[in-house]
Order: C-alpha cells, then sequence, then structure tokens
C-alpha cells in the first residue's frame, strides 16, 4: 500500500531514506535548506523543494498534516532538529520520526513530540558488534529494547536431524521459529513436526538476550 512521506534535510541520512522509500514507489517530498542536496534527489523524489524547515509557514504551506510520516533527518543543528520537530506536530503531523546524534538530543525530541527517535550511527554500531560477536546470528532487526527478529545459522551437529518439538527452542530459549530456509527454500510457518538439517537459516523471534543465549548455546 502506497503512503505518503516528507523527508525534512537531506544529509547522509535522509538521502538513504529518500532513495529507500523511492525504490519502494512511495510518494516521498523530500525538503533541505540547501541547493545540492536537492538537486541530488530530483530525479530520485516525487517532488523536491529548497526550504527552512524552521519557518512555520513553510511547514503549513506543505501541508504537513496531510502525510502519513514525517522524517525529521537533521541531526548536526540540535536547535533546528527540534524546532522543525515541534513545529510539525503543532501543524497537525500524524507521525514524526526524528533523527538524534545524542541521548540528550533524543529525550529533548521526544519531549516536544517526536513519536519516534532514531539513532543511526548508533545503531549502525551495535548492529556490527553484535554481529562480530556472534557466530551464528546472520541478521538481526529489533522489534524493540527488549526483543528482536533474527536469522541463526545452524551448523551444530546437536540441533541437526531434529523436528522443532525435540528442539524445544521455545521452553529452552523463549524463542519462536517463524522460518526455516534450506538452501534457497524458505519454509514459512513451519509445523512443529518439520526437521532441521545442517545449514538451515532459523528465523526465530524473541528476547534479545535469549537469542544470545542460543547463539552461545550453538557450537561453532
Amino acid at each position: 500500500m502506497k503512503k505518503n512521506f516528507a523527508v525534512l534535510e537531506l544529509g547522509r541520512f535522509g538521502q538513504s531514506v529518500v532513495e529507500t522509500l523511492a525504490e519502494t514507489h512511495q510518494d516521498v517530498l523530500a525538503v533541505d535548506v540547501q541547493e545540492t542536496p536537492v538537486n541530488q534527489m530530483m530525479d530520485v523524489a516525487t517532488q523536491t523543494l529548497i526550504a527552512d524547515t524552521r519557518d512555520e509557514e513553510v511547514l503549513r504551506g506543505l501541508n504537513i498534516d496531510t502525510f502519513d510520516y514525517v522524517i525529521v533527518g537533521i541531526g548536526n543543528n540540535m536547535e533546528a532538529s527540534i524546532l522543525t520537530t515541534m513545529l510539525a506536530k503543532e501543524l497537525g503531523a500524524k507521525k514524526v520520526i526524528a533523527k538524534a546524534e545524542t541521548a540528550d538530543q533524543g529525550r529533548v525530541l521526544q519531549r516536544v513530540g517526536a513519536d519516534q527517535v532514531v539513532f543511526p550511527e548508533r545503531d549502525m554500531g551495535h548492529s556490527i558488534v553484535r554481529k562480530l560477536l556472534s557466530n551464528h546470528i546472520l541478521n538481526f532487526i529489533d522489534l524493540s529494547d527488549e526483543y528482536t527478529l533474527a536469522e541463526i545459522v545452524i551448523t551444530d551437529p546437536n540441533f541437526v536431524n531434529q523436528n522443532l518439538i525435540q528442539l524445544n527452542l521455545r521452553e529452552r530459549f523463549d524463542l519462536t521459529v517463524i522460518a526455516i530456509q534450506h538452501g534457497r527454500k524458505i519454509n514459512i510457518s513451519p509445523n512443529p513436526t518439520d526437521a532441521v538439517q545442517l545449514h538451515d537459516v532459523l528465523t526465530v523471534v524473541g528476547p534479545i538476550e535469549n537469542v544470545e543465549k542460543l547463539d552461545e548455546a550453538l557450537k561453532k
């Protein structure tokens, strides 16, 4: 289902968001106070605009309240980030997602109305470290501060040629297996009697700490 997005500020984060949304054929308005990044997005975004989002009349003129999501990508100018976020919410923006570079900035953005605060640099660092320290986690998406969806490759003979009932990951690790990939074949919503083979990739959902415990339980 197509949705419409306003991306305010086109640094590396903002441009990446615009490009990703465009790839999925979403309607995207890209805005920046500088001409150069706007010109770079002209052939990517649905619409582009050179404007200062700290100006209430600019946001009002954009009909900011009509967008499904407003993404504030301003990270290095805390005043502009806070003011843009606050004005967007005051003008009726449905959901504002704001980028922050520090925890203090994130707390202020939440207090002035941001529905969600993201920390791209911090999260990327955490992601790299978790992958480096794990032996079997291929990919993961954190669903919250406590829960994650992760892909785990099975290389431990003790976990091979057993079905999901025998592995009993739900009781042992409080993890739910939602898919099993064997080669190029993916078994979505596997049955409890489906067996796990060597080098299969299990997609599991559950507490982050329990995914890490399963990673530690698997032999290298």
